[in-house]
């Protein structure tokens, strides 16, 4: 498999679940890079760049999302691969 990048924006209940904290937990475990942030709309906003088996792992991760999460819809994007993040950060 060769190198991914996604762009995803999660809806539903998304936000003061500790879904950014999570997500950046789980990218690091599978050594994917980009950035993770809250919306003004109430949805969560990710870039996920790396290893196509694990930006597929991080999709699936934003499905369910924590335990207090109530995710209703992500939307992917799949776009060419930048590699421009060093790792993974959330932004504020």
């Amino acid at each position: 498999m060769g190198m991914a990048r996604a762009h995803v924006i999660v809806s539903g209940l998304v936000q003061g679940v500790f879904f950014r904290a999570n997500t950046r937990d789980k990218a690091k475990k599978l050594v994917v890079k980009g950035w993770v942030k809250n919306r003004s709309d109430g949805k969560v906003e990710a870039l996920f760049e790396g290893e196509e088996g694990a930006v597929k792992a991080m999709i699936e991760f934003c499905k369910k999302g924590p335990p207090s999460a109530i995710v209703e819809k992500v939307e992917v994007k799949w776009e060419k691969y930048g590699g421009e993040y060093k790792d993974f950060s959330i932004k504020y």
